[in-house]
């Protein structure tokens, strides 16, 4: 872990920090996607259920979340393998979905209990499912960066290239 803002700062331009820093933007949009579609699809009644419009809204953000987490944050690029991508992506999509899924349950229950308007119940099922997104947010991201993990090798390679274009174009001397 960095131990000052030069460390901090060195380490943001690290393969490793450049990858998180990808990874956190990616769920940041995700969120946002999905906190859009929510608020458009039940606010405006387009889906009058909480747990449906939630469901509805997490499988929407899904989609960008797999092509940005593939393609920008772990560099894959090609068809994307069913068994390693495909399924562990959407198994962890599908887990997030079905939390959102209980945190929608809790605010249908509180709202129908406690009378409230549509909009507060609106406002307490975007706030459930934020949480929910915050709470995976560490998890799937110890799991996609095994589904994408990129060769060791081309890391290697990335960080020699680096390197290299640091010292005008020489390599590095390796000592024996």
């Amino acid at each position: 872990m960095p131990k000052n803002l030069n460390e901090l700062i060195a380490w943001t331009q690290s393969h490793q920090g450049k990858k998180l820093i990808r990874y956190t933007s990616t769920s940041a949009i995700s969120t946002v996607v999905s906190f859009i579609a929510l608020y458009v699809l039940y606010y405006h009644h387009v889906i009058k259920g909480e747990v449906i419009a939630t469901v509805v809204a997490n499988l929407v953000a899904s989609l960008p979340s797999y092509w940005l987490n593939r393609r920008w944050a772990w560099g894959k690029s090609g068809r994307s393998h069913f068994r390693k991508e495909i399924v562990p992506f959407w198994s962890m999509s599908l887990l997030g979905t079905s939390f959102s899924i209980i945190g929608a349950y809790i605010v249908k229950h509180f709202s129908k209990a406690g009378h409230w308007s549509h909009p507060k119940t609106t406002a307490l099922l975007l706030f459930a499912n934020v949480m929910s997104f915050g709470i995976f947010w560490v998890l799937k991201m110890l799991a996609f960066n095994r589904m994408f993990k990129v060769d060791e090798l081309e890391e290697f390679d990335e960080h020699l290239t680096m390197e290299e274009r640091s010292t005008g174009g020489a390599r590095p001397e390796v000592s024996p």
